[in-house]
């Protein structure tokens, strides 16, 4: 077939919906009793992010936190009405390591219910805070399943010193019956998963150089991507917080004001849909699930 021909694949954009004070990173220093003191711009950042995504004609998932869902439901309510998937970020932010199995359930039983009852849609998926879950706690997998979720977005097949499983497969597959997992986009180089699907690396590294991964991602695998933002990450003029350490202060802080100009950019450049349509609507584009 003629390379002109062949369509261009869709790749998956997801945002996680949480506030610059909710960061795991920050919880050393933020109490969360705190939380409803402080400046919340959380529905201003998302309502900017819809905005781009409605003018560039893309959709995506928001994995949304049960705690800003109830503090804004008209927001949920535009995320699901603008054409977007509405999905479970869990309720409060608590990574699933510091979490037993009872307490876990009753998070993201919560959260599911609250976003459900809002949007008055299915919720389908889940993303761990901090891609917390890994080989310590896969039994919240099966807590997923109970739970009523179809896919999870949570084992990121990458080392790093806060979450990361780098052994684990780096395509969408059946973890268990009945539950898929759609891990972060990474990029084999030199026997190494690098990630490859936004966060902080999106703002630290030149942007051709995140286009140029994903674009090598989709041709030499021929794999939707993955990526993945934050709305606090397009706020340069959020509060800055005091009692962190130089790695957490540079990695949240480092080119806030270049964000929103290189997410456009994301937008023209590739093709984005929801999870739900990649990877479930049905499978698709060379997504297996095995």
């Amino acid at each position: 077939m003629n390379a002109s021909l062949v369509q261009p694949i869709t790749n998956a954009l997801t945002v996680d919906v949480e506030d610059y004070f909710q960061v795991s990173a920050f919880a050393s220093a933020i109490d969360r009793k705190d939380w409803d003191s402080l400046d919340c711009r959380v529905e201003r950042n998302v309502n900017r992010m819809l905005d781009l995504l409605e003018r560039k004609q893309a959709r995506a998932t928001f994995f949304t936190l049960g705690w800003i869902a109830r503090r804004y439901p008209g927001l949920v309510r535009r995320i699901v009405s603008d054409g977007h998937e509405l999905a479970s970020h869990g309720y409060g932010h608590q990574r699933v390591s510091d979490l037993d199995r009872a307490v876990f359930a009753s998070d993201v039983r919560m959260a599911k219910t609250i976003l459900e009852d809002i949007a008055g849609v299915e919720i389908k998926g889940y993303r761990a805070p901090s891609f917390s879950i890994g080989q310590g706690n896969l039994w919240a997998l099966d807590v997923l399943l109970e739970t009523g979720h179809r896919y999870s977005s949570s084992i990121y097949p990458v080392k790093h010193d806060h979450y990361g499983s780098p052994d684990a497969p780096r395509f969408a597959h059946q973890v268990i019956a009945g539950l898929i997992e759609i891990p972060p986009t990474t990029l084999r180089l030199l026997d190494r998963n690098l990630p490859s699907s936004g966060g902080g690396y999106f703002r630290l590294l030149p942007y051709g150089l995140s286009r140029w991964m994903l674009r090598r991602f989709n041709e030499q695998e021929a794999q939707p991507a993955i990526f993945y933002c934050h709305p606090w990450e397009i706020d340069p003029a959020q509060p800055r917080v005091n009692g962190i350490g130089w790695k957490s202060r540079f990695r949240h802080y480092v080119n806030l004001d270049k964000t929103e100009q290189r997410l456009g950019r994301l937008l023209d450049d590739f093709r984005w849909d929801r999870m739900d349509s990649v990877f479930l609507d049905p499978p698709r584009q060379g997504a297996s699930f095995v």
